[in-house]
């Protein structure tokens, strides 16, 4: 009962900061800024366990944050130059030259780890800027909440469902090499749930003054491009975690574990969402 009330206090503390920092492009950056770095240094910790592979947490951590910023700034038009990427690719050279000089037992891992760090984290984090800020008609960037907040609507919702209904119907496995808990039961159920959502958002947002632009059917495509997605992400990081041989990513998210827990579905969702929404522009 104790863990289930530390469960939820957690859980409504991290919903409401999601949908809080949406209300606005400063408070977004802040919060998911800090997102990235806290996930990229517990990323970095669970990987220099492994035998053989040491990452520079520190430069890492700062290196993902500053493309997170960078990509940011950037978007929002508030540093309208590619120049600001030039600092993240010199971050990128001293980590590797750096390992000329630290003598460690594998470069080679040591490199590897570090840019799936990057690639796996930071570049994902970064794409929600890609989601919040779009161009107007007449050249403007303007903020808009309702995408990325959808996305994690949308991820929620599907976690809820799968998990209501795979308790109730769950009979096929989805993956059981990974992650032997999934129904293709519970991932039906969840994606039927988000369809739904999605439909209602579609058809009120419609009905207003359409920021997106989005129709109803191209509103459910985006739910249904997140609950596969959003899947994917949910497995890559289990597979990730029995690789490592752990339960949990971390602790820092007392009854939900650690950042990677909590965010995995949404690593592979968000870049997934904004390679969707731009190939609507090209049919």
């Amino acid at each position: 009962m104790k863990n289930l009330i530390v469960r939820s206090i957690t859980g409504i503390i991290f919903v409401t900061a999601i949908v809080v920092c949406f209300m606005g492009p400063f408070e977004m950056e802040f919060l998911f800024a800090l997102v990235t770095g806290l996930t990229i240094w517990e990323y970095c910790g669970l990987v220099n366990k492994v035998k053989g592979v040491q990452v520079n947490p520190l430069i890492s951590t700062i290196a993902g944050v500053y493309f997170f910023l960078a990509v940011g700034g950037f978007c929002s038009g508030v540093v309208p130059t590619g120049a600001v990427f030039i600092p993240y690719l010199l971050t990128l050279v001293y980590l590797f030259i750096s390992e000329l000089y630290a003598k460690t037992e594998n470069a080679i891992n040591d490199w590897a780890y570090t840019m799936l760090g990057q690639m796996y984290i930071a570049l994902p984090f970064s794409t929600v800027n890609v989601l919040a800020f779009n161009a107007t008609e007449n050249g403007d960037i303007a903020f808009n909440y309702l995408i990325p907040l959808c996305v994690f609507i949308f991820l929620w919702a599907n976690d809820t469902g799968a998990y209501c209904t795979g308790s109730l119907l769950g009979k096929h496995k989805l993956f059981p090499r990974i992650s032997p808990g999934k129904s293709w039961e519970g991932s039906i159920g969840g994606a039927i749930i988000v369809l739904i959502a999605a439909y209602f958002i579609g058809s009120y947002e419609t009905g207003l003054n359409s920021e997106t632009g989005l129709t109803v059917p191209q509103w459910m495509g985006l739910g249904l491009v997140v609950v596969v997605f959003g899947t994917w992400g949910d497995l890559v990081e289990s597979l990730f975690k029995r690789t490592l041989g752990i339960k949990d990513s971390g602790n820092i998210l007392p009854g939900h574990g650690g950042m990677l827990d909590r965010f995995d579905s949404s690593l592979m969702a968000m870049p997934a969402a904004v390679v969707y929404l731009y190939s609507l522009t090209l049919f």
